[in-house]
């Protein structure tokens, strides 16, 4: 079995599990006593930075994902590529991602599904150091146990190529998409308080709008704005902060927000 291997492991987020563990189910309980019982969603949109940073954030999402946790066998996992360029959507070419964990299987059917589209490629190069699928994962194996993924760098693509893939994995109960992005990056507290909101307030009116000054993985979100909004999905904010909130200093922050969107009420 090819596999990646954690690139980030101990330094975006714990690499001994007797660590990794306590951390995401603390964070998970935190955000649980927040934001209380709600519907678990088709899609969810959740923070990739450092856990100390983005952490609390992104247990609001993978919180609302768990209340299905046994129906959930696929989670179709979209996000930017920070080092290694891509021309439209890339495939890792692995059997299998590992992280301290344990290895999450690739789901080789939806990749069959997918790999004669134009846009998809393979790029087992640009897969390798990168941190905006990865730090996701362990979230997930903690919180659903068991299943597969069917990993995705965005690059350079239209919204409407994205949503085409998406439109041929979206499938029903089972599957579910989770998409990761950061929000605005190295600005000041409040004026990233601000810029965050606009992002924010677009997202859950739908509206395939957001730039890369917006969100580092505004091509994933777009495309699957799109996709929503064909397919008449509710969208609800889940938590709304930044570094400045969690761990870094008011000077320079990376926000993060949580959303989830809804096709069963």
């Amino acid at each position: 079995m090819q596999v990646r291997p954690a690139a980030v492991a101990g330094t975006f987020y714990p690499s001994h599990t007797g660590k990794l563990r306590p951390m995401i189910k603390g964070y998970v309980k935190a955000a649980e006593v927040k934001q209380g019982e709600g519907n678990s969603p088709k899609a969810v949109i959740a923070p990739h930075a450092g856990y100390i940073y983005s952490g609390p954030t992104a247990a609001f999402s993978f919180a609302r994902l768990a209340s299905e946790a046994s129906l959930i066998r696929r989670i179709v996992l979209l996000g930017p590529p920070h080092r290694v360029p891509v021309k439209g959507l890339a495939l890792p070419g692995v059997e299998g991602f590992e992280t301290p964990l344990g290895v999450v299987p690739v789901d080789e059917g939806l990749v069959s599904r997918i790999s004669i589209q134009s846009q998809v490629s393979v790029s087992a190069t640009a897969h390798a150091p990168e941190h905006s699928l990865e730090v996701e994962l362990p979230f997930l194996q903690v919180l659903l146990g068991e299943f597969s993924i069917l990993p995705l760098l965005v690059g350079d693509t239209t919204p409407n190529e994205v949503a085409e893939v998406l439109d041929r994995v979206w499938g029903g109960v089972e599957t579910r998409i989770v998409i990761s992005t950061d929000l605005s990056h190295y600005h000041g507290y409040s004026f990233a308080r601000h810029i965050d909101q606009q992002t924010a307030d677009q997202i859950v009116d739908l509206q395939a709008a957001i730039s890369p000054r917006q969100a580092c993985g505004a091509a994933a979100v777009n495309g699957f704005l799109v996709a929503a909004r064909r397919r008449g999905l509710s969208s609800e904010l889940l938590d709304l902060r930044n570094s400045g909130d969690t761990a870094g200093d008011k000077s320079q922050v990376v926000g993060y927000g949580a959303f989830a969107f809804h096709e069963w009420e």
